[in-house]
């Protein structure tokens, strides 16, 4: 006995209690639907119009009373018996209808105001006529085909009979799905209908199929939908049976009749030609069943059948017929192949991006083959933490450069190129190592910033940009200036209290043509922190920058507290708080102490 039979058991009951929910929201769905098709019904004799009038009536009185329009039609009363029976029925009517072995009713016209047939009456009807809900033929005379049967409007049978008349071409259906209205309840049936004029009349004749009919009419739907066909060759008499669908999988008009057995290997694309040989030798020869696929050639185009043979034998083994049921996946093999391309494609883009990746981290490995440490730099020390982001798929541009240039100041830098992988690593490679030789020039930072934005323009293939802050301090008199090209601000903490320092932000690199920078500039004290990070510091998913930026705010001024002697644990700390050690992009801090 299983350990989870009473979890089961739990299972299935709740999954039977929201069937039966569903099943009696549509029993009521149903119910509504009866009530408004009789109404409907009840309206248009009672103003001898057609249905489609009475329905747009009864939509109007919903409108006019802000009723919903159910409760308005439960309003509608049946009108008064209208039984006008004939009094003489003419000898080939009565005759004609006695013949017929179904439900048969002779219909005159009724006519509205405007001389148009609005329904019909029934004339007359043989002893076998018998509605879907048990009325009979004696009670059907004189009475109106809408207090008959006033499903005949909803289920579009009336709508026929109209075309029947005003036409005089005859109407048949088989099988038909109809439904009955009777007493608000709605009776769904399947029927065969016939209907013809003749004279000044309809004579419409229907009979309710069994359970065998709907049964080959459910096979029927079947093979249409499952696009399944059946075939049978007689080899004795050369005379061969097909269902509709076998003349569509083989392309075959069905005046020309099956296509002989031995014709086969004919339709077939010759590449497949020794399969079909092998299939008919199986059947004939060895008599065996034989389940085969093969393409043949179509009307349309190459289609593939699926072909289940077996053959049949007399009392002596001898092969008399051969039978087979087929099945068109076309679709099927066309979805495969679609499928095994998309495979490969994915499996070239996957090892495309495998190589993108290894070239991208060697990349990474000798632009930045420090990613942690502490510098003594003139004037200042300076510790750096880089971290590449969760997914190894997502590495991005960020770098940092810190550095005593020539004339004995100190070039402090920090960057992101946009977008991960090779295009970002490239652009990271092109502004660091533009960066290094620029500053050797002894230019200031702005002028730095416009070098590097027509480096970032003129040197790819493709549009990039990136964000950077670059800087230079003065041991001297410690003052640092710089240039923020679309950067995030560096925050500032001195005598324990953290803030954004305001600078004039320029557009990042790479954005536009030659483009002019503006410079800022910061009197720095002993002791001052400046803390320089990418946007993969402050930035998570569900959280606006301005809340990653306050919480970097308060985490460096309380990490300043804690871990003010030791900048490595400092940096520890405000990745800690911040959650950054998780990132989903790259993360890159810098914290420069003043000595």
């Amino acid at each position: 006995m299983s350990e989870y039979a009473p979890f089961i058991r739990y299972e299935t009951g709740a999954a039977s209690a929201r069937v039966r929910d569903q099943l009696a929201r549509l029993r009521q769905h149903m119910r509504s639907e009866a009530i408004l098709a009789e109404a409907t019904a009840r309206l248009a004799i009672k103003l001898n119009v057609r249905p489609s009038e009475a329905a747009e009536d009864l939509a109007r009185s919903a409108r006019h009373s802000g009723m919903e329009l159910v409760e308005v039609a439960r309003g509608v009363e049946r009108p008064p018996d209208q039984v006008k029976k004939p009094t003489e029925v003419p000898n080939w009517l009565r005759g004609t209808l006695e013949v017929v072995h179904s439900s048969v009713v002779y219909l005159t016209p009724i006519r509205g105001a405007s001389g148009r047939v609005v329904d019909f009456r029934v004339f007359a009807a043989n002893d076998r006529a018998t509605t879907v809900t048990g009325r009979m033929g004696p009670d059907l005379v004189g009475r109106r085909l809408l207090a008959i049967s006033p499903g005949a409007a909803s289920s579009g049978l009336l709508e026929e009979y109209f075309a029947v008349y005003e036409t005089g071409e005859p109407f048949q259906r088989e099988p038909m799905d109809y439904v009955e209205v009777r007493d608000y309840v709605l009776w769904p049936a399947t029927l065969s209908v016939r209907a013809a004029r003749i004279d000044d009349g309809v004579l419409a004749a229907w009979r309710l199929l069994d359970e065998e009919e709907l049964l080959v009419s459910g096979w029927e739907r079947a093979q249409r939908l499952a696009e399944l066909g059946w075939g049978e060759w007689n080899l004795a008499s050369d005379r061969a049976l097909w269902t509709p669908q076998m003349y569509e999988m083989f392309g075959r008009d069905r005046s020309e009749g099956p296509m002989p057995l031995e014709d086969l290997p004919c339709s077939v694309v010759p590449e497949d030609l020794p399969i079909v040989e092998e299939q008919l030798r199986s059947l004939l020869e060895f008599r065996e069943a034989v389940e085969t696929e093969y393409r043949i050639l179509h009307r349309h185009g190459v289609r593939h059948l699926s072909m289940l043979s077996e053959p049949i034998l007399d009392a002596n083994g001898v092969p008399v017929k051969v039978r087979c049921l087929a099945q068109d996946v076309t679709h099927n093999r066309r979805r495969e192949r679609a499928l095994a391309v998309a495979h490969e494609q994915a499996l070239r883009q996957r090892r495309r991006a495998e190589e993108e990746h290894r070239i991208t981290i060697q990349l990474q490995n000798t632009i930045l083959p420090v990613r942690s440490g502490v510098a003594d730099l003139p004037g200042l020390t300076v510790a750096v933490r880089y971290l590449p982001g969760e997914d190894l798929w997502r590495l991005g541009g960020d770098w940092f450069k810190a550095r005593t240039i020539p004339d004995g100041r100190v070039l402090i830098a920090i960057g992101d190129a946009m977008g991960h992988g090779l295009t970002a690593a490239s652009v990271m490679l092109q502004t660091r190592a533009g960066l290094a030789g620029l500053a050797y020039t002894g230019a200031p930072p702005s002028r730095l910033a416009t070098w590097l934005n027509d480096l970032v323009v003129n040197s790819s293939g493709v549009t990039v940009t990136s964000t950077a802050i670059i800087g230079h301090f003065d041991p001297g008199n410690r003052i640092f200036s710089w240039t923020n090209a679309g950067h995030p601000p560096p925050i500032l903490v001195r005598d324990g209290v953290a803030e954004l320092v305001e600078s004039r932000t320029g557009i990042m690199l790479g954005a536009f043509d030659a483009t002019e920078y503006g410079m800022s500039s910061l009197q720095l004290q002993p002791d001052d922190l400046l803390v320089f990070y990418t946007d993969g510091v402050v930035e998570r998913r569900g959280r606006d920058l301005g809340s990653g930026l306050d919480a970097l705010i308060q985490a460096a001024g309380l990490c300043e507290h804690d871990e003010c002697e030791n900048l490595e644990k400092l940096i520890d700390c405000l990745l800690r708080k911040l959650g950054a050690e998780t990132a989903e992009d790259d993360v890159c801090v810098m914290c420069v102490r003043v000595l």
